[in-house]
C-alpha cells in the first residue's frame, strides 16, 4: 500500500458531457473541482461535448471538449498528455473506459472508474433487453475496464454493495469514497426574491419541492398518483413543485395526462412563468439555474424525491444544505445516512409508499420540521459537504499510486 500523500495531484476527469442538464454527475464534478483546485491540486476535464460548448469550469481547469471519447478523439489526446497526469478519473461506465484503458495499458499512468450508480440492478429490471445487450458488452470489453482499474470508487457502501450482482464476471478494487456538492450562496432572502419574481404563483402557498431530471427512474409515475391520493384527503396540504429538465416530449405529456385523470388541477409556469392559479395543487417548473435553484430550495417546506434508483442524489445533498428535510425513497442510496441523522423521512418506491411519507411528513407539527430541517443540515456537514469529499477523493487517488510516483 503506499503512503498517503499530500502533494497536489494532476488528474485528469474524462466524462461524456458537462451539459448540466445532464443531471448530477455534471454537477458534482463541477462543484468537486472547484474544491479540488482550492485544495492546491491541478484539474483538468475531457468530455465528448462539441468544442462550441462554453467552458463550465474554473478559469485555473483546463476544459477539453473533444467531440468524441473513442480511440480517434480521447485515445489519440491522451496519448500525447497522458504524462502530464498522475492519474485518470473515468467518471461513468460505457463510454470512455475501454478507450482509456487500451490506451494506459503497459504505461505508468494508472486510472480509476466511477461508475455513478450505472451498476444499480434497477436497470436490469427496468430495461431488460437492454441489460442483455449491456452483458455482452460487459463480458467483452466492460468488465476488463474494472478489473484493471486501480480502483473502482463508489459513493456510498449501498452503490458498492448494489453493484457486485449486476453484470457477470464481476471483479474490482473497490473504493468507497466520500460524495458531496456545495452549499447555498449567502443572502437566501435575495435567492427567494428572484425565484418569486419570475414564477409570482409560488409566493401564493406552502409548496413541496421535487427538483431533478424528469425521467421515468424518478417516480413521477408513482408520485402524481399518490400526491393526488393525499391531497384530496388534506385539502391544506402544500402544492406539489416538479422542476426540471425532460428530453422526452411524449413521457412529460403523459404525465400532465396522469394528473388530469387524478383530476389534480395544474399551473405550468414552464410554458408561463407569470401564470396564477390560486387553485393548482401542481405546479410545473422548467430546469432552474443557479439563483433560480437555490430560491426553490429555500422556499419549500420540503425536498421530494422518491426515485426508483438514485446512486446519490446531488439535489438531495442540495436540499440538506439549505436545511430542508427530504422525503426519499430507499432505493435513494444515501437513504441510511439521511434515515440515521434524523434528517428526512424515508418509505418505499411505492404509489402506497410515496403516500405514506407525504402523510408521515403532514402529521409533524412545526416543532418537529424545524427539528429535522436543523438535523438536515448537520447531515449535510458531516456526510456530504464538497471539501470533505474533494479531500476523501485526493486521499483515495493518493493511496493508490506508486511510491515513487507520488511522494
Amino acid at each position: 500500500m503506499a503512503a498517503r500523500s499530500t502533494s497536489p495531484l494532476r488528474i485528469l476527469r474524462v466524462v461524456h458531457t458537462l451539459r448540466r442538464e445532464s443531471g448530477g454527475p455534471s454537477e458534482s464534478i463541477l462543484r468537486s473541482t472547484e474544491a479540488l483546485l482550492k485544495l492546491g491540486h491541478h484539474i483538468e476535464v475531457a468530455t465528448s461535448d462539441d468544442s462550441d460548448i462554453a467552458s463550465p469550469l474554473p478559469d485555473k481547469a483546463p476544459f477539453h471538449p473533444l467531440g468524441g471519447l473513442g480511440p480517434d478523439t480521447l485515445g489519440a489526446w491522451l496519448r500525447k498528455n497522458r504524462e502530464r497526469f498522475d492519474a485518470v478519473l473515468v467518471q461513468g461506465l460505457w463510454q470512455s473506459g475501454w478507450t482509456v484503458r487500451q490506451t494506459l495499458r503497459h504505461t505508468t499512468t494508472p486510472y480509476f472508474v466511477f461508475p455513478h450508480g450505472m451498476l444499480d440492478p434497477w436497470f436490469r429490471r427496468a430495461y431488460p433487453i437492454k441489460h442483455l445487450k449491456k452483458q455482452a458488452y460487459w463480458f467483452l470489453r466492460e468488465r476488463h475496464v474494472l478489473r484493471d482499474a486501480d480502483a473502482v470508487c463508489f459513493t456510498c457502501e449501498e452503490e458498492r454493495r448494489l453493484a457486485q450482482n449486476t453484470f457477470f464476471p464481476y471483479q474490482a478494487n473497490e473504493r468507497v469514497v466520500a460524495y458531496g456538492t456545495a452549499g447555498p450562496p449567502p443572502h437566501s432572502r435575495a435567492q427567494r426574491e428572484v425565484l418569486i419574481t419570475r414564477f409570482p404563483a409560488l409566493a401564493q402557498q406552502p409548496f413541496l419541492l421535487f427538483l431533478s431530471r424528469i425521467h421515468d427512474k424518478k417516480g413521477l409515475n408513482e408520485l402524481i398518483p399518490a400526491y393526488a391520493t393525499f391531497s384530496r384527503a388534506n385539502p391544506t396540504a402544500p402544492a406539489l413543485v416538479i422542476a426540471g429538465p425532460c428530453h422526452d416530449e411524449n413521457y412529460a405529456a403523459q404525465l400532465r395526462q396522469l394528473a388530469d385523470s387524478a383530476d389534480l388541477p395544474q399551473l405550468d409556469l414552464a410554458a408561463n412563468p407569470t401564470a396564477e392559479s390560486p387553485d393548482a395543487k401542481l405546479i410545473w417548473l422548467p430546469m432552474l439555474g443557479d439563483e433560480l435553484k437555490w430560491g426553490a430550495f429555500q422556499s419549500c417546506d420540503a425536498f421530494i424525491l422518491p426515485s426508483h434508483q438514485e446512486n446519490f442524489g446531488i439535489a438531495v445533498a442540495e436540499a440538506l444544505a439549505c436545511g430542508r428535510p427530504v422525503l426519499i425513497s430507499n432505493r435513494v442510496n444515501i437513504w441510511r445516512e439521511i434515515e440515521g441523522d434524523g434528517a428526512g423521512l424515508v418509505e418505499a418506491d411505492t404509489e402506497a409508499g410515496i403516500t405514506q411519507l407525504l402523510s408521515r411528513w403532514q402529521q409533524l407539527d412545526a416543532s418537529a420540521r424545524a427539528t429535522m430541517g436543523e438535523a438536515a443540515r448537520h447531515s449535510f456537514l458531516r456526510h456530504f459537504e464538497i471539501t470533505n469529499a474533494a479531500r476523501s477523493l485526493a486521499a483515495t487517488v493518493s493511496e493508490c499510486l506508486p511510491r515513487e510516483q507520488h511522494s
